[in-house]
């Protein structure tokens, strides 16, 4: 090499470092790199009006939806990805606000004790990958042991393996003894649930212990539950005092509340705390729905599980105390369902994923419309309704120009069967397709 030349070379090497290290140049770049995907929507279901779109041209830019306009007057961006969804009904990635994700359906009662931490957290992987393939674009996860669920979520954000948006609770916070306490093992154990704290001032702590471990919601448990030891469903165990304590805390933190409750004055007290949402409300009343109504509080009812709770349970461990609280409020919650929907209640879509199978979320939406729903109504609940109860309305829920690309397609029309929505065959998550049948 040339000794006068060296110096001159170095210093053009080292000022293009500087510039490609530059912030400015870095957007640039990035900017560039972001893909052009055209989507031909057949039928696209526009979810805020309820109205079917016919022959719509959808392009995104990286992550986010940059035009909608119909087929016959838009021509394709030249440098676009075609993607050719002209004979399938297009709609909104779906949402599903209650889930458990790091949670093993084959494995409940006294089978679950022998899985650890970690072991859930890896089968929480697969279970992601379930619920996006499914067309689940966004859950709420709802409690899980060793915040799992938070490094769930970490984990498919930074790129490590698929899975949907979550949103994670971290432990949920109960009382001694109560449903979301561990009551399986003899005194001799000595073991509490981490996310046991008992009176207003411990319940606030919990709350701050949750957030600062990374918590996006808060979950409680206002009443007993189906699938514990020891407790009544329909039995209060956080007082309206208590409650209150965990709601203004959380609210003070920038949480959501979400307030496992299935019996009535559960339910009525945790609506007067200002709870953002009842999950179950097995046996709401009309007082409850009525409460529910005037506050504005959403209720998430999980009204398939109880099939396969009753038809695969003993298989998977349930306890036979749990089998027979089943037996006796399953149908009631359906029953209360429709009447909840009827007294006017905001309602989100949230099945209890963990319970049962994860992927097999999309099973609900035929109870929905048994129970009352219109499909559009039931895909509504799973999509802006769920977006606005997470408070994620501006930016998920519905394919418009401004919010990220979430689109799944189905090949039926699910206004006229709505159980087509079990058979998802394209899964596009912020722009990146996940799954493609087409």
């Amino acid at each position: 090499m040339n000794k006068n030349l060296a110096p001159t070379l170095f210093s053009s090497m080292l000022c293009s470092l500087m510039l490609a290290s530059s912030p400015v140049v870095q957007a640039a770049t990035a900017e560039q790199a972001k893909e052009i995907v055209a989507i031909k929507a057949g039928r696209l279901l526009d979810v805020e009006s309820g109205k079917v779109l016919r022959d719509q041209l959808i392009v995104i830019e990286g992550e986010r939806i940059i035009a909608i306009s119909p087929i016959a007057s838009t021509p394709v961006p030249a440098s676009a990805k075609l993607i050719d969804l002209s004979k399938s009904t297009v709609l909104p990635g779906l949402i599903d606000a209650h889930t458990h994700l790091t949670s093993n359906p084959h494995l409940h009662g006294y089978s679950s004790l022998g899985t650890s931490t970690i072991r859930s957290a890896l089968y929480g992987v697969r279970a992601a990958r379930d619920t996006l393939r499914a067309g689940f674009t966004t859950v709420r996860d709802v409690g899980s042991e060793g915040f799992s669920d938070v490094a769930l979520r970490d984990a498919i954000n930074d790129g490590d393996f698929p899975g949907p948006r979550i949103m994670a609770a971290g432990y949920a916070i109960g009382i001694k003894g109560g449903h979301c306490d561990n009551n399986l093992l003899p005194p001799d154990y000595n073991d509490t649930g981490k996310g046991v704290a008992d009176g207003p001032w411990a319940a606030r702590t919990k709350v701050r212990e949750m957030a600062k471990y990374g918590a996006d919601v808060i979950k409680i448990c206002a009443t007993g539950g189906v699938l514990s030891k020891g407790d009544s469903p329909g039995a209060q165990q956080y007082t309206l005092e208590e409650m209150q304590a965990i709601v203004q805390e959380a609210h003070k933190l920038g949480r959501k509340v979400a307030a496992h409750a299935h019996g009535a004055s559960g339910i009525a007290d945790a609506i007067r705390a200002g709870v953002d949402s009842v999950e179950h409300s097995s046996l709401i009343d009309e007082e409850g729905i009525k409460l529910a109504k005037e506050h504005g509080t959403w209720l998430v009812m999980d009204i398939y599980n109880d099939d396969y709770i009753l038809g695969e349970g003993e298989k998977a461990g349930f306890l036979p105390e749990s089998l027979a609280k089943e037996k006796e409020i399953g149908q009631k919650q359906r029953d209360n369902f429709r009447a909840a929907l009827q007294g006017g209640a905001r309602m989100a879509f949230g099945s209890d994923a963990g319970v049962y199978p994860h992927g097999d979320n999309g099973k609900q939406f035929y109870y929905m419309v048994k129970y009352g729903m219109t499909p559009m109504q039931a895909i509504q609940a799973a999509t802006i309704s769920a977006a606005d109860l997470l408070g994620l309305k501006e930016k998920i829920g519905s394919i418009k120009v401004g919010k990220f690309a979430d689109i799944i397609a189905v090949d039926a029309d699910p206004l006229a069967d709505v159980t087509s929505l079990t058979k998802v065959n394209f899964v596009m998550k912020s722009g990146k397709v996940y799954k493609s049948f087409f």
